[in-house]
C-alpha cells in the first residue's frame, strides 16, 4: 500500500466543522486504510492505501458527512505532492508560518491585476500545478488577498501553512 496524505477543508474551524480527531481516525481505519496517523485538529491524515486519489476523496467526504453530519472536500496527495508544495515555490527563506500553500482541484490561472490590487506591500505568490502557495509577512488571517482568495482562485480549494506541511512530511518519512 502507499502512503498518501488527507486534507479536508473547513474542519474545527471556529466551531463549525466538529470532528473529533480521534474518532476521524477511527473512521479512516473502519475505511479499510492502513496505518492512520492524525495531525493537529484540522483535518490532516496520513494513511496507507492503494486506492485512487480521487476515489479516497470522494469517499473520505462522503463517509464525514454520514458519521459526522458535514461533507468537507478533501484533498488525497501523493508523498511527491507534499513535497513538491514544500518545495516548489521562492518563499525558502520565509517564516513557514507565514507561507500558505492552497491546494486545488485545477492548476488556477489567477488575474495577476486583481492580486496586485489586494495585496500589503511584502505579500506575494507563486502558482504550481493545482496549488497557489502565498507568502503574507503581515498574517494570513489579516491579508484581505488571502480573505479574497475563494473569489480569484477556483473552488474547493483547502490552504495549510508550511510548518504544517512539514509536520505531515516528517510523519512520511517515519511512519
Amino acid at each position: 500500500m502507499r502512503l498518501r496524505v488527507a486534507l479536508l477543508r473547513g474542519v474545527n474551524v471556529s466551531g463549525a466543522g466538529r470532528l473529533p480527531m480521534a474518532e476521524f481516525s477511527d473512521m479512516l481505519a473502519e475505511m479499510g486504510l492502513g496505518a492512520v496517523r492524525t495531525h493537529i485538529q484540522s483535518g490532516n491524515a496520513v494513511f496507507c492505501s492503494d486506492r485512487t486519489a480521487a476515489d479516497l476523496e470522494a469517499a473520505i467526504r462522503d463517509a464525514v458527512a454520514a458519521r459526522f453530519g458535514f461533507a468537507p472536500e478533501a484533498f488525497v496527495l501523493t508523498p511527491a505532492e507534499l513535497e513538491a508544495a514544500l518545495t516548489d515555490h521562492p518563499f525558502a527563506g520565509a517564516d513557514p508560518a507565514r507561507v500558505h500553500v492552497v491546494f486545488l482541484r485545477e492548476t488556477p490561472a489567477p488575474d495577476a491585476a486583481a492580486l496586485r490590487a489586494l495585496a500589503r506591500p511584502g505579500d506575494a505568490w507563486h502558482v504550481g500545478p493545482r496549488r497557489f502557495t502565498l507568502h503574507t509577512p503581515g498574517g494570513y488571517g489579516t491579508s484581505k488577498l488571502a480573505e479574497r482568495l475563494p473569489h480569484l482562485l477556483p473552488q474547493p480549494m483547502t490552504a495549510r501553512n508550511l510548518r504544517t506541511l512539514a509536520a505531515l512530511a516528517a510523519m512520511i518519512a517515519h511512519p
